[in-house]
């Protein structure tokens, strides 16, 4: 910061502190001496979830722009200072002036004096609302439930970890497909709910906590997952919690078996063919809904036989993507030939994860038999065409027979 006369250094100071402490109006830039903006105008601005010193810059051609900065970037914040002749900061607490005249002597009016004023500011000090750049999202959790302290999402005072916040969004985000499909539901009894390949179980213990303690409801929810040492720990944060009505087995998705109707089945990133065994327990116990969203689609590539689609296949990043959107339209059109309403729905911004598509079935009340023997037909249509004679995998759509009990 050396090369930055004293006077820029306590302008910035001055700027970052009445920001901090929400003391900060605006600040604005003038006499530009590099580029073509007229003026910048720097406020405070919340930027998913965090604080941020917004500049809007207007330009000779009367566009603006727009940067931000994060707060406390102090090297950022001078090196757009420095571009200006005139700086005005403008608090609640006073105002202060940079200038630079002809001659090239910098001066800082009123600067020790707001300085004083922003460090022995009385907690009753008038204070500026830090404007939001669209409307703050509104989820159903708000990070200080036990279940997220419990898992190392949220610190203990329920703060949202750093790099937990894609996983918090991603929570919500399931949560809100649930309400979706809530009134597909029972409205009163017991809800019956499964998550198959629970790995960690954040869903699992997301939507229990939905269900029983936002909505009051009595649930018995099953988590499934083959890892004992992940069963174990769920089961102990479970009980810790108090989550009586929840479960975690250890065992073959596959092979797991319920004698009660299930209500709703739900599944993150069950990887690859594990999907198929999530749906095809779904279809076995009937369930009203399904809310998987699948991973690593690996099993069709190595079986895909179509040559009307080399063009595409012979491009690796291609072909997987490819594989990706064919395997889950033909996971949907079997669940149609099933009695399901389908839908490709995305769970989160595919900047966070590229797996971000969910599949969603609602079991139709009284389905078409016609409906869904068309549907059987197209996804054995579609079957052939993609992966010819030769596939072991999907070899028959009976493999999601109803009743296929394993």
């Amino acid at each position: 910061m050396s090369e930055y006369n004293a006077q820029l250094q306590t302008a910035a100071q001055l700027i970052t502190l009445a920001a901090k402490n929400n003391f900060l109006k605006k600040a604005i830039l003038s006499r530009h001496t590099e580029g073509d903006a007229t003026k910048t105008t720097l406020t405070v601005r919340v930027i998913g979830g965090r604080p941020c010193l917004q500049a809007e810059s207007l330009h000779t051609d009367n566009k603006a722009k727009h940067k931000n900065l994060e707060l406390g970037n102090t090297d950022a914040l001078l090196s757009l200072l420095a571009t200006a002749g005139q700086i005005n900061i403008l608090t609640t607490l006073g105002q202060s002036e940079y200038r630079t005249g002809k001659s090239g002597k910098v001066t800082l009016l009123g600067g020790d004096a707001l300085l004083r004023k922003l460090n022995g500011a009385a907690p009753a000090a008038p204070t500026v609302q830090a404007l939001f750049n669209n409307r703050e999202k509104q989820y159903i959790l708000n990070g200080n439930e036990p279940f997220l302290i419990k898992l190392e999402v949220s610190d203990k005072n329920g703060r949202v970890h750093d790099k937990k916040r894609a996983k918090f969004r991603q929570i919500n985000r399931f949560l809100e497909l649930v309400r979706d499909v809530e009134d597909k539901l029972p409205a009163t009894g017991t809800l019956r709910i499964c998550d198959l390949c629970c790995g960690k179980s954040y869903l699992s213990f997301a939507v229990y906590h939905y269900f029983a303690i936002i909505k009051g409801r009595d649930v018995h929810m099953t988590g499934v997952d083959l890892k004992p040492d992940v069963i174990e720990f769920c089961s102990s944060t479970a009980k810790d919690l108090g989550f009586d009505g929840l479960e975690f087995l250890c065992g073959d998705v596959g092979k797991y078996h319920t004698d009660d109707h299930v209500h709703l089945i739900i599944s993150l990133h069950a990887c690859d063919i594990a999907t198929d065994l999530v749906l095809s327990r779904a279809l076995a116990f009937s369930a009203d809904v399904i809310l998987s969203t699948p991973c690593c689609h690996h099993a069709m590539s190595p079986a895909l036989a179509c040559p009307e689609l080399d063009f595409i296949a012979k491009h690796s990043i291609l072909r997987q993507k490819l594989c990706d959107a064919a395997t889950d339209a033909l996971r949907l059109k079997i669940l149609e030939a099933h009695g399901y309403t389908t839908a490709a729905l995305e769970l989160i911004d595919p900047e966070e994860t590229p797996k971000n598509v969910l599949l969603r079935g609602v079991r139709k009340k009284n389905p078409d038999p016609a409906s869904m023997q068309a549907a059987r037909t197209e996804a054995e249509r579609i079957r052939a065409f993609l992966l010819g004679d030769a596939s072991p995998w999907w070899s028959d759509v009976n493999t999601y027979q109803k009743g296929n009990e394993s």
